[in-house]
């Protein structure tokens, strides 16, 4: 879920969407002129971050009813249904490589949104979303190619260190690999995202990708939930996490990407840690200790700064 057009060090940070929304349609937009200090356009990102962070706080309250798996299924497969109504993607004289491309894209949404939901099944979002962002992070740093950004890796493996303080027991082995996976799948998911972009129009490549996504994890929620997926309660909470984790975001940060520089939105997009410790508090109850705050302010603040130094190194 996510565009084209701009550097690879933005692109890395623009998230989440996954299981946040979708790259591969809004970096294309920033390329419109646009006030780097626009309030408006600061505003709709930070409702986006928000929308989806407390999506996958939603998520998590419906894993009890229709398990991890279940719940990515859900979410992934409506927000297919709604992409290709809304979208109507065009299919005729596609290339194999296209579809190749858009497969591909297809399978790195289905990892990443099917890691991220078994780490958040194990352990608190804002841990969880904390080591996810480690993958774009790393790609970040590994594209911008500059010794300044190494620095900001280094701050943010200290946050992770601060993490673990007292052993990643506490926080669940499997829920700790389950994240990191997320986020090596993220990573993934950039590049592919950007590649669809430059083959598809619009969102195309995004809404074929989802249906792939779709395809993927429909079996694994049909045989981890059954038929609880089609009870109306579960349905209409699968529909509000694919409509806060997918459409509403996807909206907001297209429209704020007509108002700000990619760079700036890229580090908006960094402070999703945060947003989804608060989400976690706000909706799940879940408390997290001083140590584990100031992990997470240490690698939003690499985040952002990689961010910044990779956009210093294009200029």
């Amino acid at each position: 879920m996510r565009p084209q057009g701009t550097t690879a060090t933005a692109t890395a940070a623009a998230p989440a969407a996954a299981h946040t929304a979708p790259v591969a349609g809004r970096i294309r937009a920033a390329a419109a002129p646009a006030s780097a200090g626009s309030v408006a356009g600061i505003a709709l990102v930070l409702a986006g971050t928000v929308s989806v962070q407390f999506g996958s706080a939603v998520a998590a309250l419906l894993f009890p009813r229709a398990g991890a798996l279940g719940v990515v299924t859900l979410r992934v497969t409506l927000a297919a249904a709604l992409l290709l109504v809304l979208c109507r993607p065009r299919l005729r004289g596609r290339s194999r490589s296209d579809w190749a491309v858009a497969g591909a894209f297809g399978l790195a949404l289905a990892g990443m949104n099917t890691f991220f939901y078994q780490a958040i099944d194990r352990i608190p979002l804002g841990p969880a979303v904390t080591l996810e962002v480690l993958g774009p992070l790393l790609l970040s740093v590994v594209t911008a190619r500059r010794a300044a950004s190494w620095v900001w890796a280094v701050l943010a493996l200290a946050g992770v260190f601060l993490l673990g303080q007292g052993g990643f027991d506490q926080l669940n082995p499997a829920g700790t690999g389950y994240a990191l996976a997320a986020g090596g799948m993220w990573a993934a998911y950039i590049i592919c995202s950007s590649r669809a972009g430059a083959r598809f129009a619009r969102l195309d490549g995004l809404a074929v990708a989802m249906v792939v996504a779709a395809l993927v994890t429909l079996p694994l929620g049909i045989g981890s939930a059954g038929t609880t997926l089609l009870e109306p309660e579960v349905l209409g909470l699968g529909l509000a996490v694919a409509l806060l984790s997918s459409g509403v975001p996807y909206a907001l940060e297209l429209l704020a990407l007509r108002r700000l520089p990619a760079a700036t939105f890229a580090v908006l997009m960094c402070l999703a840690p945060a947003v989804a410790a608060l989400a976690g508090f706000l909706v799940l109850g879940q408390s997290l200790s001083a140590l584990q705050c100031l992990a997470i302010a240490l690698v939003v603040a690499a985040s952002a700064g990689a961010v910044r130094a990779g956009g210093a190194g294009k200029g």
